[in-house]
């Protein structure tokens, strides 16, 4: 350590920062110790990408200072100290456009009659105080949470989440039960849940419903799953508590619960 310039020293001690600085923006919000709004709209996409400016404005002065007092040594550190900033940067600039991309939360394979939560699943919802569930039908614009759209994004605001989920996710679709039963059926989805690490899996085989929670582990995010067993088909229902855009999150989770589950059943 005698033999490191106190240059490289600052920036690895900055660069070490940003990792616990990020993670305990997640994990702050997982625990409870703040809100979803502070670990994640002002601590990460708020406060982020000023702590990543500051990393790399500091390790470009020192990255400078390096290079022009000879022997130009002790260079290497300051410069990873710009990039990996920006890198990261660059990362959370993505998000906006892939929020763009997945402008709702709540994602059904059928629009015209998505499947329907419990009453238990309903009030746990209203007590942890979740997104109000939206008509599919309905234009966002004419959606509280959803109204910026009619200015920020006219052309979005005049879709209905049922649109949107055609236009987006065209690949989904419900998963034919061809010859399994519904018990079967039920005892498949409920393995697949529990194998994707779902707390709170719910079965009821009479209404053919089988329930769980998702949840995130950074940010402890959680999303209400519901499949629903029918005559001939099994349709899957992913709906996040908090927050306008899933960035994808429910439509992949869906994707991979109807996969799971018709290995079970012998389907695809």
């Amino acid at each position: 350590m005698k033999n490191i310039s106190w240059k490289s020293k600052l920036v690895a001690g900055l660069l070490a920062f940003l990792p616990l600085y990020f993670s305990a923006a997640a994990l702050g919000t997982k625990f409870g110790f703040w809100s979803w709004q502070t670990g994640l709209g002002t601590l990460t996409v708020g406060g982020g990408p000023i702590v990543l400016g500051a990393v790399a404005i500091i390790s470009l002065v020192l990255l400078i200072m390096a290079l022009i007092k000879k022997p130009r040594t002790g260079w290497v550190l300051p410069a990873i100290g710009v990039l990996v900033p920006l890198g990261i940067l660059a990362a959370l600039l993505s998000l906006g456009a892939t929020a763009a991309e997945h402008p709702i939360h709540d994602v059904a394979t059928d629009t015209a009659n998505p499947p329907e939560f419990s009453a238990e699943t309903m009030a746990a919802r209203e007590a942890f105080g979740a997104n109000p569930l939206h008509d599919y039908q309905t234009p966002l614009r004419d959606l509280e949470m959803f109204k910026p759209y009619s200015e920020e994004e006219p052309e979005m605001g005049i879709k209905s989440h049922a649109q949107i989920i055609t236009d987006t996710y065209a690949d989904l679709s419900p998963l034919p039960l061809g010859g399994a039963s519904k018990e079967d059926a039920v005892a498949a989805v409920a393995a697949a849940m529990g194998k994707m690490g779902f707390d709170d899996i719910r079965t009821d085989v009479e209404a053919g419903r089988v329930e769980g929670v998702a949840e995130t582990f950074w940010f402890g995010f959680k999303d209400d799953v519901v499949a629903r067993v029918g005559e001939n088909e099994i349709d899957f229902r992913s709906v996040s508590r908090v927050g306008r855009s899933d960035l994808g999150a429910n439509a992949k989770r869906i994707e991979e619960l109807r996969e799971l589950t018709a290995s079970q059943i012998g389907q695809r």
